[in-house]
C-alpha cells in the first residue's frame, strides 16, 4: 500500500492507496472513523479496482484539528484528492457522515465522479438531538482504553468494535482515539441548519443507495428519496446495522461490483 498525502489551505490528508490497474474506486469513511476501517472490503475490491481510502479532515492521521470543519471544507478535500491524484471520474463510495460528503462532490462535481454509493446516508437533516446524542456518547468512552480488545469490546464486539479499535492510537497511559469529541460535534453542524435535497436532486451519475437491514435512515426519507430521483437504487442488507461495512464486507463488494457493471453498460 502507497500513503499519499494531500495539502489543501492548512490541512494534510493523508490517503491509502493499494494500487492496481483498474478504475479508480474512493472511499470515504463516516464521523469518527478512519481510513484503516475499509481494510476488509479493499481486499474484496483490490483485484478489480484501484482502491484508496482516505482519513478525512479531523480524522485518523489527516489534520486533527482544522479551522474549517464545514460541509464545504470536506467537499472541497475530496475534490482535491480526486484532482491532486489524478483519478476522475471515480466511483465514490461513502457510509454515514462520509456517503453525505460524497453526495455532496457528486452534486456538486459531475465530471469527477462515474458512479456514486451511499452507505447509510441521505440528504435529510439532523436533528440537534441526534448530534447531542453523539457527543454524549463520545463523552461515556473510557478512554484511555487499555488495549484495542478492551476498546472493540466497549464498541460493540465483533467486527464492528474491532474496527473502531483499529483507528486508536497508542499514548503512554493507553489507546486514544485519533479524533476530538468537540470538532467531531462541530463538525455535525452544517447538518442541523438544513436538509440537502436540492443537492440530491442534481445528481445525474447511477447512484447506489445501501442501507441496513436496522438503518438510521427514516422510511419518510427514503420514500422521497426514491420519488424525487427514481433512477437511483436503494437496497437492503439482511442482518446488518449501521456500520454494514464492517459487518458484511464482502455483500457491500459485491454490490459494488454489480452497480458499477450495470452503470458501464449503460
Amino acid at each position: 500500500m502507497i500513503e499519499h498525502t494531500v495539502v489543501r489551505d492548512d490541512v494534510t490528508l493523508v490517503c491509502h492507496d493499494r494500487g492496481g490497474d483498474g478504475p479508480p474506486l474512493l472511499l470515504l469513511h463516516g464521523l469518527a472513523g478512519h481510513a484503516g476501517e475499509w481494510d476488509a472490503l479493499a481486499r474484496h475490491l483490490a483485484p478489480r479496482f484501484r482502491v484508496i481510502a482516505v482519513d478525512q479532515r479531523a480524522h485518523g492521521a489527516s489534520t486533527r484539528r482544522p479551522a474549517d470543519v464545514s460541509r464545504a471544507a470536506y467537499t472541497a478535500d475530496v475534490v482535491a484528492v480526486i484532482d491532486r491524484l489524478g483519478l476522475g471520474p471515480v466511483t465514490l463510495l461513502g457510509q454515514s457522515y462520509g456517503g453525505h460528503a460524497a453526495m455532496l462532490v457528486a452534486a456538486a462535481h459531475p465530471e469527477l465522479v462515474e458512479t456514486l454509493v451511499m452507505v447509510e446516508a441521505g440528504p435529510e437533516a439532523t436533528t440537534p438531538e441526534t448530534v447531542a446524542g453523539i457527543g454524549e456518547w463520545f463523552a461515556s468512552w473510557p478512554t484511555p482504553f487499555a488495549s484495542p480488545s478492551a476498546a472493540a469490546e466497549f464498541l460493540g464486539g465483533g467486527p464492528v468494535g474491532e474496527g473502531w479499535a483499529a483507528g486508536l492510537e497508542e499514548r503512554a497511559d493507553g489507546w486514544h482515539p485519533r479524533f476530538d469529541p468537540d470538532v467531531m460535534v462541530e463538525a455535525l453542524g452544517d447538518n442541523t441548519h438544513r436538509s440537502w435535497w436540492p443537492e440530491w436532486g442534481r445528481i445525474d451519475c447511477p447512484t447506489l443507495v445501501v442501507l441496513a437491514r436496522s438503518t438510521i435512515i427514516g422510511a419518510e426519507q427514503l420514500d422521497r428519496m426514491r420519488r424525487d430521483r427514481p433512477d437511483s437504487t436503494l437496497v437492503s442488507v439482511p442482518g446488518t446495522t449501521h456500520d454494514l461495512h464492517l459487518e458484511r464486507p464482502e455483500e457491500l463488494a459485491r454490490l459494488v461490483e454489480d452497480h458499477r457493471a450495470g452503470a458501464v453498460r449503460r
